[in-house]
């Protein structure tokens, strides 16, 4: 009974370790392998764009997708293909990919900046901007933090 207890234990360190090794890992992938829906947000938005990489991470219970472009803006997506992170270094993220609202309050406060990054968390959305002002909006696309 003994032994069998021993055998499972080793049986399950060796599944966690092997899951803690593959985890955390950035794999090289094709465009293709990209989810559709990340396919389709490229195509639509960064049309002329030339791909410089494109890399799967796995994390430990999900996927997640990274695009870099020759001129060094950088896309995040999620397991399903949505966008989480647009960083455009020192271009304008597509004003499609941008909330009307936060578009809107932007134009109005800030009239001669664009917004370089747009990052989608879970309850909120911040933006920088080409000044280096970073604004945080919640769900509602009220701004909560300027720092």
């Amino acid at each position: 009974m003994k032994k069998q207890h021993i055998i499972l234990l080793f049986i399950l360190l060796t599944s966690a370790l092997s899951v803690m090794a593959f985890s955390g890992k950035d794999i090289p992938i094709r465009f293709q392998q990209l989810p559709v829906k990340a396919q389709q947000v490229i195509k639509k938005h960064f049309p002329n764009q030339k791909i410089a990489l494109a890399k799967m991470e796995n994390e430990l219970l999900s996927k997640s997708y990274e695009v870099i472009f020759t001129n060094g803006t950088k896309i995040e997506f999620d397991s399903k293909g949505q966008w989480t992170n647009i960083d455009c270094k020192h271009s304008q993220v597509p004003s499609a990919l941008i909330p009307p609202a936060i578009l809107n309050y932007v134009k109005k406060h800030y009239l001669r900046s664009i917004i370089t990054e747009v990052e989608r968390k879970r309850r909120t959305i911040q933006i920088e901007l080409n000044n280096g002002i970073d604004l945080t909006f919640n769900s509602n696309y009220q701004i909560i933090e300027i720092d």
